[in-house]
């Protein structure tokens, strides 16, 4: 009787392990593809899984996203302030805690990606930008910089996501909104640095040419013309030929739907060593990871020669529906231009931390080996049902925040009347299609749009 309970319930166990937090959410994705807002927020709302308080962060990130899509700015940024602060002070439940060392990092509290934490606070910057709250968004834009100092502190690495060029292109152009054209070399400057020296090595962006005539145009405003010298020679652009317009709309564009995290496995051989050493190998992939057990009988438990899986996270790019834009204004085409490719940062930052969570990871597959030996040591049956147990559970952290954008262009596109009509062209491979028409009566030296194009498609993996 009692193994048969315990057969059903891990039957019951395995049955929703296999889901992913992605398909645990599609019913949202969906709602959220087709743009229907209010029924995407129902479903969140619905929704226990996610309601759940270890899963609290990725509720107030997806409804701050929707609420943003919707045009309700306040009532977004009320959202990811309480994520902010969240992250801020984010503490790991104990009890959770232990219990993901026995069963899986699912169970733990979700703290968010470094980078997603960063996306926070670009996401309130756009909230306070259309809320024409420039001042407010000058301090997420720079709160996104001290966020990544904060991060490169804790990680030690020349090769990882470090520093954000999108962020710094994104104070320029606050700057300049300001009249500070000072402050919006410099950050024009830093944002080159960063795409030439980080952004081409890691993720194959080069600087978009709109910055580079920015570059140009605020090194000769602020009379840095040996600067403007350098960049016209670089760039093969001069200050005569970029054209001087009185007012601009930057159109920000979202294009897309970002990763979602899935897994895969690894396995390692397990070879005992001397004095209680254990190592974990797979000369496949070079990996290697050795512990030291606190007793004979927990080294012995792990085997010898014996194979263990470990499950991992790795990001799925979703398709990409739409290939690129452009504005039609009266004055002609406005090419959109890449500033952030999320689904690489995405992947690059799970890589940086690969290493680091394989040794965690390793060592929880470890601690479940041991249990079950010793159940097996008390009684057989308990013990076998233990192994299936540990085998049902050894899953991936599959929870990422998941209405991101693949994919963050601009445009600066000239105002010349009090009142412009303007439509966002967005292409399906070579095919047209009218993404969306809008006109721009704004007075201001600049003023922004913010965009997204999502279809039912983009929440489909890409083959």
């Amino acid at each position: 009787m009692l193994r048969r309970a315990l057969t059903v319930a891990i039957l019951l166990l395995l049955l929703q392990s296999c889901l992913t937090f992605y398909q645990r959410n599609l019913i949202f994705h969906e709602q959220f593809a087709k743009r229907d807002y209010s029924a995407a927020i129902e479903s969140l709302e619905k929704n226990k899984f996610i309601q759940k308080e270890k899963n609290k962060l990725l509720y107030m990130l997806d409804k701050g996203v929707v609420l943003q899509m919707m045009g309700n700015y306040e009532e977004s940024n009320k959202f990811f302030e309480e994520a902010y602060i969240f992250v801020d002070d984010f503490q790991r439940n104990i009890g959770r805690e232990a219990l993901a060392l026995v069963s899986s990092d699912m169970a733990r509290d979700y703290g968010g990606e470094d980078f997603e934490k960063i996306f926070i606070h670009y996401y309130k910057a756009m909230n306070f930008i259309m809320m024409n709250q420039y001042d407010e968004a000058m301090i997420e834009a720079r709160r996104i910089n001290i966020k990544l100092n904060e991060i490169n502190d804790k990680y030690k690495s020349d090769t990882k996501y470090k520093r954000d060029a999108f962020a710094h292109v994104l104070m320029g152009l606050l700057y300049e909104a300001a009249g500070d054209e000072n402050n919006a070399f410099i950050a024009y400057r830093n944002a080159h640095d960063i795409y030439k020296e980080d952004y081409e090595r890691f993720f194959n962006i080069k600087a978009p040419n709109q910055l580079k005539k920015d570059l140009i145009r605020t090194a000769a405003m602020n009379g840095f013309y040996d600067f403007q010298e350098t960049y016209e020679k670089e760039f093969g652009i001069k200050l005569a030929d970029i054209e001087k317009v009185q007012r601009e709309l930057v159109l920000i564009w979202h294009n897309g739907l970002g990763p979602v995290k899935d897994e895969w496995s690894i396995n390692f051989v397990v070879i005992k060593g001397a004095g209680g050493l254990v190592l974990f190998e797979n000369k496949e992939l070079n990996l290697s990871f050795t512990f030291y057990m606190r007793s004979e009988d927990e080294q012995a438990s792990l085997g010898d020669l014996k194979i263990v899986r470990v499950a991992f996270p790795k990001y799925s790019v979703r398709n990409d529906v739409f290939s690129r834009a452009i504005v039609k204004s009266p004055d002609g085409e406005h090419q959109i231009e890449m500033l952030e490719d999320i689904n690489e940062i995405a992947i690059k930052s799970l890589q940086d931390r690969m290493i680091r969570e394989l040794s965690k990871t390793l060592l929880r597959v470890a601690l479940k080996q041991v249990a079950a030996a010793a159940a097996r040591k008390e009684n057989e049956g308990l013990g076998a049902a233990m192994s299936i147990l540990n085998a049902v559970t050894e899953k991936a952290d599959t929870r990422n925040w998941q209405t991101l954008p693949a994919k963050i262009s601009y445009s600066r596109i000239p105002i010349e009347n009090d009142s412009t009509s303007l439509e966002l062209i967005v292409f399906r491979g070579n095919h047209q299609l009218i993404g969306e028409q809008f006109s721009v009566s704004s007075k201001k030296r600049i003023s922004f749009k913010l965009a997204h194009s999502v279809a039912p498609e983009s929440i489909l993996m890409r083959n």
